[in-house]
């Protein structure tokens, strides 16, 4: 996210299709889109929509220079079939947008928009939580908060405001909580299935609380993709 920032751009293209051998290892069918020059953020494919139910809630990036993104992930949904709903707000879709068991959480505060969590609830007619994120470390709700199963979630408290932490400590009494070390590390940019967990390998504290929790962690190192903002859930839209 720094233009000074050297990246490996071999190492990086490695680190993904590691990401990709892990999923399909694991029982999970991968699909791409083309890319398009000139817009290397499209590796983030988790900001694209978010998908709930055969349904695609699109995005509106905050950022003017991911903008064009929008119709090239417009055009792969539809391509597979899907009505897309193009949102009125600002909204980074996984980004922002997480969907728990009965709830949507919904994050704000850097990105997506509290107007865009209202058209997300009247569009999919599910209750929608409205997250305060609060640390400019971790812009998108993504980087803070990652569920686990259909009744639980992993999270980082600091990253929250005081009623966001009350309102998840209500919802998710049971949560694992994440240290601040492992949450810079991307720990919480995880993917999980309910029994594994693609997570970045430097979160060792995370990985531990997982094993002990019974979950299955999966390390994947994307160190290259973490220079650029993102790691393994920016890199994953799952098409629920």
């Amino acid at each position: 996210m720094r233009e000074d920032t050297e990246v490996d751009t071999d190492l990086a293209q490695a680190q993904w299709e590691t990401l990709i051998r892990a999923y399909r290892d694991h029982g999970h069918r991968v699909e791409f889109i083309e890319p398009v020059a000139g817009l290397p953020d499209m590796v983030f494919a988790a900001n694209s929509a978010l998908v709930l139910e055969g349904r695609v809630f699109g995005s509106r990036f905050h950022a003017p220079q991911r903008r064009p993104e929008q119709l090239a992930y417009e055009r792969w949904f539809k391509a597979a079939g899907f009505d897309v709903h193009p949102p009125e707000s600002v909204c980074e879709g996984e980004g922002d947008l997480v969907p728990a068991g009965p709830y949507v959480l919904a994050g704000t505060g850097f990105r997506t928009t509290r107007a865009a969590h209202q058209e997300v609830q009247e569009f999919f007619g599910v209750p929608t939580i409205s997250l305060l994120l609060v640390d400019p470390y971790f812009y998108h709700l993504d980087t803070a908060l990652f569920v686990l199963d259909d009744r639980n979630i992993a999270y980082y408290p600091e990253a929250f405001s005081p009623g966001s932490r009350e309102v998840l400590g209500r919802l998710y009494p049971d949560a694992l909580i994440a240290t601040r070390d492992d949450a810079m590390a991307f720990g919480l940019n995880s993917v999980s299935d309910g029994r594994h967990v693609f997570v970045a390998p430097r979160a060792t504290g995370l990985i531990d609380q997982l094993t002990d929790r019974g979950y299955v962690p999966v390390p994947v190192d994307l160190s290259e993709l973490h220079k650029a903002g993102g790691g393994i859930k920016c890199c994953t839209q799952e098409i629920r």
